[in-house]
């Protein structure tokens, strides 16, 4: 079986790359990037990218995308469509181009050349809000995307543009993967840059710093007749946090097991990835900062986000967090069944892998997980 990975250098495509090259089903691998590890389009950097051939593509390049993927498809088994940019969000008609744009020449190269098997990597995003009491959705649940949010009303237009080729092309298998957010020690550099910026991966240091422990201690005093311990084994002195929310993380290790038993199945339809529950603030209190949690009203977060994100104080829009608010947790039943599927890393253990690699600088050889 020969797998075509489009996007493969990236967070997500990384981990993928690892469990396809052990899997003996697979008899070659092609990684597709923008950047591929050398300019030459050879690998000689660590694994999993040195056991895997590499061709580039632009997906944003009109003049050249569609013969680049001609001479990467030719020959396919499954195309795996990773490549999603969410930058720069102050520009979302380029992002819309490289995206929905991008995903369609990609499902077109795969039609031309009648590559069976096509799976593409959506998001928990593509989900409109969850329902009021909270209770955990399946892949039936309406994929219109969030109001507000580019990446999941992008997110939905591809879905729904899946569903039309799905109608018109009955001999393609389509698989849409919905996973939770993907976090993983390697991507720390990236998604610093990414989603903080210098002045949030500064503040983030200050906080699990000597200057943030004293605060914690000074929280501490407050809240208790107890004279604090000059020692703090919790990583924050608190967590702020908008009052309500829920998130639910996943290594992308584990997407990739997940991606691996769908393309060996050949699998059809969505899949929902994601651990049982999901984490609130506390939760997230608890694991980082000793259960001191500081709730704050969501429209003063949005307010406050809308203008550091105006200011370019930050590289993400508001539309982040009005996905966080949607209220949408995953339930991953068909998974568990149809993929025999499960996390093997529980949410803390991804958070704190994640926020270690953020603080530490945690990079790799790829050009989109460089420092």
């Amino acid at each position: 079986m020969r797998v075509v990975v489009i996007g493969a250098t990236g967070n997500v495509g990384t981990s993928i790359l690892r469990a396809l090259v052990a899997e003996p089903v697979v008899t070659s691998v092609l990684g597709v990037a923008r950047r591929v590890p050398r300019a030459d389009g050879t690998s000689t950097v660590g694994p999993p990218h040195d056991a895997v051939e590499w061709a580039r593509a632009d997906l944003a390049d009109d003049a050249t995308v569609a013969q680049r993927l001609d001479v990467a498809l030719a020959g396919a088994d499954v195309v795996i469509q990773l490549v999603w940019a969410i930058q720069p969000a102050h520009k979302p008609d380029v992002l819309h181009h490289v995206n929905v744009d991008g995903t369609r020449a990609v499902v077109d190269a795969v039609v031309r050349h009648r590559v069976p098997h096509l799976l593409f990597m959506s998001a928990s995003g593509v989900y409109s809000p969850g329902p009021a009491d909270g209770h955990a959705v399946g892949e039936d649940w309406p994929a219109g995307g969030v109001p507000g949010s580019p990446y999941a009303l992008g997110k939905a237009e591809v879905e729904r543009m899946l569903d039309e080729v799905v109608g018109a092309e009955p001999w393609l298998t389509v698989t849409r993967m919905r996973p939770a957010i993907m976090l993983q020690r390697e991507a720390g550099a990236e998604i610093g840059r990414y989603f903080l910026g210098p002045v949030g991966r500064l503040g983030l240091k200050i906080a699990a710093g000597p200057l943030g422990r004293a605060v914690g201690g000074l929280v501490r005093g407050w809240q208790s007749d107890t004279p604090p311990t000059p020692t703090d084994p919790s990583l924050f002195p608190l967590v702020p946090f908008p009052r309500g929310v829920r998130l639910q993380v996943l290594h992308p290790d584990d997407t990739a097991s997940a991606v691996r038993a769908a393309v060996v199945g050949r699998h059809p339809g969505a899949f929902n990835l994601a651990p049982d529950g999901a984490l609130t603030g506390q939760d997230l209190a608890d694991l980082l900062a000793d259960g001191r949690l500081v709730e704050l009203p969501l429209g003063l977060v949005r307010r406050g986000l809308a203008i550091a994100s105006k200011a370019r104080l930050v590289p993400i829009d508001v539309g982040w967090l009005d996905m966080a608010a949607a209220n949408i947790v995953m339930d991953s039943s068909r998974a568990r069944d149809v993929l025999h599927w499960q996390p093997t890393r529980s949410q803390g253990e991804v958070l704190l892998e994640v926020l270690g690699g953020v603080l530490d600088g945690a990079h790799a050889d790829t050009p989109p997980l460089a420092k």
